[in-house]
């Protein structure tokens, strides 16, 4: 905890006057008991090797003190006492040998000026040798004396009570090199509550040949755990945590990812301890790097879209982007920003993600007006209410439940959202007048099997008819669809999962071993969605347009798992096994691109590809919908799946589009209005 206080000049100034002090005090003792130690050694010298008459003379007196003081104002000068005595260290001592013998010399050429002394002749070497090492050593005495006694006050307490507490700490494991164990063991002795004990430690070579570190056993090299913990264990002292340097010098990828599996297998808990560095210069100290390139991934270039089309488009007008949050609309978000509109609208019902983007957003573009409105597209009201104050000209629809097993499993949340809320969105947009909406949609829309991608299909597929309605109008607002195939590093997204499971040791899950998706960035996604409805608005493309990124091949989930583990310098099914789980509820082996009632056409955009499908007509799904509104209201998952697929199938149809009635809702509550525009 930070504790703040208000300032007191006169009480900080009485404080640094009384550090000032201390400090003198300090300097002044330390250079007393260095004059003394270098005096009485002086002395010393000649009592044990000295042959002529210097302590008989009468200028004994001055000579030494003479000698020690220009001695210690030598050391004072080399700034030997500007160094702290509480952290004198080995280091600290090779330096201090080192510095006292021009500071001794020194002082010799003072008490070479007494004739008693000169008259040592051929012993006079063998006098200054003897007193150098003397000197030497009292003064390094001094300091360790220094250091032993403030540990001693220090720490004395704590190691007693840690003595009767240790029965009752958890044990633990070191493995890292040397010099990093014996960091750890000092760190924790001087702790006066730890939360462990160091039961053993275990090297990262196997030809060392130390016994001991800080007085803790070495129990062989990070190969040799499972029998470090059967010894341990035999004498009572089983560890239940494994802490571990994973810098990437000490032990490869390869061998933590051993290490890792072993310590799950033992039921021991793994602590892993990067690079302190790392932190301190803000960078990743794992080896393997956190953003992972599409090419390293996929085997393709990522791709780069032009974008000069877009400013035209956004800059100066007010842009809306519903599901702002999430990582499609925050990518959305942060694009749309440097393009600089004249109002960026953050939409998004999950308070935390919503706060995440709007400070993101506030601290890179300052100059940009952003407004984050905190609102769930199920609501009709709330979303009239925030495109009546803010007017938008274009609207960026990114709102949706997007994960298959979850939306098979409700149905009718899954319809509200990405059916409901899709159209009471896209109401608004032509209520008050915006130019476009552009649909986020995915490739699971495509001939679905699924809750999730039939849910995006109606929501296309309606906005498909409201774009249809405008082909005699060229002022009527525009409907645009973007689709596009999984994203890297999304919530959900196969690749996240992958890396935690490399990261704790686990095998690596796989639905099916023949299951392919598409695969693109975030950015290579929201680089189609800009692109993409810049250029139908600029170019006035065909109405009823959906927009498909060319994503190469498709990738096999099997093959994304060897390549990350291959990442990981680990050999797949050797160091990291495939674990195959089956499909999920709603899911299919293939993703395909187009429906088999839609037609590719060529498009101008590089990238991109284009379609048309036969298209709805507007009074007839709204009317469905309706009867799908009724089905959530009263919770009916069967109803509401029915209506859902039944819908997909309408453009494949070769009968006359019909009204899909929901006749058991009909006898229970009125038809609801049509909200659509005719």
């Amino acid at each position: 905890m930070l504790r703040v206080r208000k300032f007191d000049g006169s009480r900080d100034r009485t404080a640094i006057e009384r550090f000032s002090l201390r400090r003198t005090l300090r300097s002044q003792l330390l250079i007393s008991f260095d004059t003394l130690a270098i005096g009485s050694t002086f002395i010393a010298a000649f009592v044990l090797v000295g042959r002529g008459p210097f302590l008989r003379g009468d200028a004994i007196s001055w000579t030494t003190a003479g000698m020690a003081i220009v001695t210690v104002i030598g050391l004072y000068l080399s700034g030997l006492y500007r160094r702290s005595w509480r952290f004198f260290s080995f280091a600290h001592s090779i330096h201090l040998v080192v510095l006292t013998l021009p500071c001794i010399s020194l002082g010799w050429a003072i008490a070479l000026l007494s004739p008693t002394v000169r008259m040592e002749h051929s012993n006079l070497l063998a006098v200054m040798g003897i007193h150098w090492l003397l000197a030497t050593s009292g003064l390094v005495m001094l300091r360790a004396l220094r250091r032993l006694t403030h540990e001693r006050l220090t720490h004395g307490n704590g190691v007693q009570r840690r003595h009767t507490a240790d029965r009752q700490l958890p044990r633990a494991l070191l493995v890292g090199s040397p010099d990093w164990v014996l960091s750890i063991i000092e760190m924790l002795r001087r702790e006066t509550t730890p939360s462990f004990v160091i039961s053993g430690v275990l090297l990262p070579n196997r030809h060392d040949t130390l016994m001991q570190i800080g007085n803790v056993p070495v129990l062989g090299c990070h190969e040799d755990i499972v029998s470090a913990i059967e010894r341990l264990e035999a004498k009572g002292h089983r560890p239940s945590l494994v802490i571990a340097s994973d810098d990437g010098n000490d032990l490869t990828n390869r061998e933590m990812a051993r290490l890792t599996s072993r310590a799950h297998h033992l039921n021991l808990e793994l602590s892993r301890i990067r690079d302190c560095w790392s932190h301190i210069l803000q960078r990743s100290a794992s080896a393997v790097p956190e953003e992972l390139s599409v090419k390293d991934l996929l085997g393709r270039s990522e791709f780069t879209l032009e974008s000069e089309q877009i400013t035209s488009q956004v800059s100066g007008k007010c842009v809306l982007v519903t599901g702002g949050g999430g990582t499609i609309g925050s990518e959305l978000c942060w694009q749309l920003a440097s393009f600089r509109p004249s109002t960026l609208v953050v939409l998004d019902h999950s308070e935390y993600h919503l706060y995440a983007a709007e400070m993101k957003l506030r601290e890179r573009f300052p100059n940009i007006n952003i407004k984050a409105e905190l609102c769930n597209i199920r609501e009709r009201a709330e979303v009239c209410n925030i495109f009546a104050r803010h007017r938008p000209a274009i609207v960026y629809h990114a709102a949706a439940l997007k994960h298959v097993p979850i939306v098979e499993t409700n149905p009718c949340a899954g319809v509200h959202t990405n059916i409901l809320g899709t159209r009471i969105v896209a109401d608004a947009v032509c209520e008050f007048g915006a130019t476009a909406m552009v649909q986020v949609s995915t490739d699971k829309a495509v001939n679905p099997v699924g809750m999730m991608g039939a849910t995006k299909r109606v929501g296309e597929l309606y906005c498909q008819a409201l774009d249809m309605c405008g082909i005699d109008d060229p002022d009527a607002p525009r409907f645009m669809t973007v689709r596009f195939g999984n994203v890297l590093g999304s919530s959900g997204s196969i690749v996240p999962l992958f890396q935690r499971q490399l990261r704790e040791g686990r095998p690596l899950t796989v639905t099916h071993p023949d299951i392919e998706r598409f695969f693109m960035t975030v950015r290579e996604a929201v680089q189609l969605i800009l692109q993409s409805s810049a250029a139908a608005l600029s170019e006035q493309s065909q109405r009823g347009t959906i927009f498909v990124l060319d994503m190469g091949k498709p990738v096999r989930i099997v093959d994304l798992a060897y390549r990350m583990i291959r990442l990981y310098g680990l050999q797949p099914e050797i160091d990291v096994p495939l674990q195959f789980v089956g499909l999920r509820p709603g899911e299919k082996l293939y993703e395909e691109l187009f429906d088999i009632c839609e037609e590719q056409t060529s498009s101008r955009i590089k990238g991109i590809f284009e379609a048309q499908s036969r298209p709805i007509p507007l009074p007839l799904i709204s009317r469905s919908i309706d009867d799908l509104a009724r089905a959530v209201q009263a919770g009916d998952q069967t109803e509401a799946r029915r209506i859902t697929h039944a819908l997909v199938k309408m453009p494949s149809s070769v009968t006359s589009f019909q009204v899909i009635e929901n006749t058991a809702m009909m006898g229970e509550m009125p038809r609801a209005n049509e909200h659509a525009p005719a």
